[in-house]
């Protein structure tokens, strides 16, 4: 890891530990929230689901591949609270939630790119990660609306 610096596997450990502690992972397989979703909402949701799991561990490869060491810190225990709580309350929940991974990976990438040595597939990856995040952001925008409409006039 002697070319590679410290600080930028620790930048990336601290996206690792944030998709690995993502609210998303209430929203799996058999989740009672995507079993009583419409199908307009269930399946952007599944899809974000596998994304966060995918770029788990693209992470975590990318980490090892750098010579660093990834270091999942463990799930956060504050949230076990949402697996009781129904799908019109987490969705907004959800948004808040993939606007701050957007913050972090948006801070990420800066503090990576102000680093004197900046693997150019670090960079790719976070990229490609932002944009993939903004696009699951419209998208949970969208659920929002159809799972908790607008009053009409």
């Amino acid at each position: 890891m002697s070319s590679v610096p410290v600080a930028t596997v620790e930048i990336l450990n601290d996206l690792l530990d944030a998709e690995l502690n993502s609210v998303f992972r209430f929203m799996g397989e058999g989740s009672p929230y995507l079993n009583g979703a419409t199908a307009a909402v269930r399946k952007p949701l599944a899809e974000m689901v596998e994304a966060s799991t995918r770029r788990a561990h693209e992470l975590y490869d990318l980490i090892e591949g750098l010579g660093g060491s990834p270091v999942p810190r463990g799930l956060r225990s504050e949230e076990q609270y949402l697996a009781f709580l129904s799908l019109k309350f987490l969705l907004p929940k959800l948004v808040h939630e993939k606007n701050l991974a957007i913050r972090r990976l948006q801070n990420a990438i800066a503090g990576i790119r102000s680093a004197p040595e900046r693997p150019p597939e670090v960079m790719q990856l976070l990229e490609s990660h932002l944009a993939e995040l903004q696009r699951e952001l419209g998208a949970l925008e969208q659920a929002t609306k159809h799972v908790t409409p607008t009053p009409s006039h």
